[in-house]
């Protein structure tokens, strides 16, 4: 088995495991990222702050900016202050355009914060001066990442969490939709419709679970057929029995009456005899058709077969020829005598009754490479092509009988083709060009399979 399921399966965990990750990672970084930015309503408190300042220190008013400076740092519980920057280079060092441009004693409103910084930063706001500068300490009411620890806690328990139940989710419907498939087809098998099929459900899937659907529309078609199949039998057998039933039942009238009582006794015991023989070898189909056993139990000659059966039919059948053309040994293994020597019976016991009187049975055995192949030949009408295959089933009759014997019940040929399969050969019916009908029966040589 290629187990197209389980790597179907591991690439679906796999891949779920790196869409985890990169989702973690994804979701987590760009949440600290919007997180580490102040507010901006904040912002621009901060702003108004450092315009405010510069306003005060802009009118020379210092007393006004000190007081600001006091009611600022007593509301916000914090700490404030303006100073200057005059930077003067010494030892005759001198200051870049770009450490100017970049020169700052605290952070803008705009940057980003360390949320994992206990210390909150200093905020600056630069008067247009360029070398006096409002200084905050950053409220901790203004300080970003508030949330942070519930963010924790979605990414590394809701967030992974979620993507799991997804990948379980795509996995479940991966694996159910098949199986609700075959529970729905079981359920419509059990309730008796017998035609019911799953594989050409699943579409192009080859996996396991389509194995396993291919196996069921395998049980189910064969359990069918068979089921169809006792069906037919039993119709067929209870069709055949009315017949002797009603000649029994007309004769014990008769002998209830007392009328001809010797001539009826002889009759019900032939309809009785009729009867068993039907139903065994109904029984005997049907094992058959139900079980398909293989017949590899015994070693036999079926020379000796042919020879002990031809004799059989040559007491029963005293006005017919009986050729026979036979090897001296045709030695079969892994086969069954009784279910051979019934099979032949009745296929020469076929040709007889379709033969006319002082006809001529020929059988013919020829030992090829690959096994032996039996025919048998008559003199009878024949059978219209279209029932060449018909005549072996059940309680099928197509030809008329040619002499006085008993005209039997449909089933010798349906038996002797089960038998012959079950002994691993196989049997076909063709019509004769000069008129008759040549049954070919063909059986494997030993440690041959056919």
């Amino acid at each position: 088995m290629n187990h197209r399921l389980l790597w179907k399966l591991c690439g679906t965990l796999a891949l779920g495991t790196l869409v985890l990750f990169w989702v973690i990672s994804f979701v987590g970084s760009e949440t600290e990222r919007k997180m580490s930015f102040i507010d901006e309503k904040y912002q621009q408190t901060l702003k108004d702050w450092g315009r405010t300042a510069e306003t005060l220190y802009s009118g020379g008013d210092e007393q006004a900016l000190a007081n600001w400076l006091e009611d600022l740092q007593a509301r916000e519980s914090t700490w404030a202050a303006v100073v200057r920057s005059d930077i003067r280079p010494l030892a005759g060092s001198e200051l870049t355009d770009r450490f100017r441009e970049g020169f700052g004693l605290g952070r803008d409103e705009e940057w980003k914060i360390h949320l994992y910084f206990p210390e909150n930063p200093i905020m600056e706001t630069t008067f247009a001066d360029g070398n006096t500068h409002f200084l905050v300490l950053l409220p901790q009411r203004m300080r970003p990442g508030t949330y942070l620890p519930e963010a924790r806690v979605l990414l590394k328990v809701a967030l992974p969490l979620a993507v799991l139940v997804v990948l379980c989710l795509v996995i479940y419907r991966h694996l159910m939709t098949p199986l609700r498939q075959l529970e729905l087809a079981t359920r419509q098998f059990t309730e008796g419709n017998l035609g019911v099929r799953v594989r050409a459900l699943l579409g192009n899937r080859n996996d396991e679970l389509a194995a396993l659907a291919e196996t069921f529309d395998r049980m189910a078609e064969r359990t069918g057929d068979l089921i169809l199949s006792q069906r037919r039998l039993i119709a067929d057998l209870s069709h055949e029995l009315r017949t002797p039933l009603t000649r029994i039942d007309m004769a014990v009238s008769c002998l209830e009456e007392g009328i001809d009582t010797q001539h009826f006794l002889p009759r019900i015991r032939r309809e009785c005899g009729l009867m068993r023989g039907l139903v065994e070898d109904t029984l005997t189909l049907a094992w058959l058709e139900n079980e398909k056993p293989s017949l590899d139990q015994e070693s036999l000659d079926l020379t000796d077969l042919l020879d002990s059966v031809l004799d059989d039919a040559r007491y029963e059948y005293p006005g017919h020829h009986l050729q026979a053309s036979l090897p001296e040994c045709a030695g079969l293994t892994g086969s069954s005598h009784r279910a051979l020597a019934q099979a032949v019976e009745n296929v020469i016991r076929n040709a007889c009754n379709h033969t006319p009187a002082n006809g001529t049975v020929r059988v013919c055995l020829e030992e090829e490479q690959s096994g032996f192949r039996l025919i048998v030949s008559d003199e009878g009408p024949g059978v219209p092509p279209a029932h060449l295959e018909l005549i072996f089933k059940p309680f099928f009759r197509s030809r008329g009988l040619c002499n006085d014997q008993p005209s039997g019940h449909g089933l010798g040929l349906a038996l002797a083709r089960r038998q012959v399969e079950a002994a691993g050969g196989w049997i076909k019916a063709e019509n004769r060009k000069d008129g008759g009908l040549r049954m070919v029966l063909w059986f494997p040589a030993p440690n041959h399979e056919s």
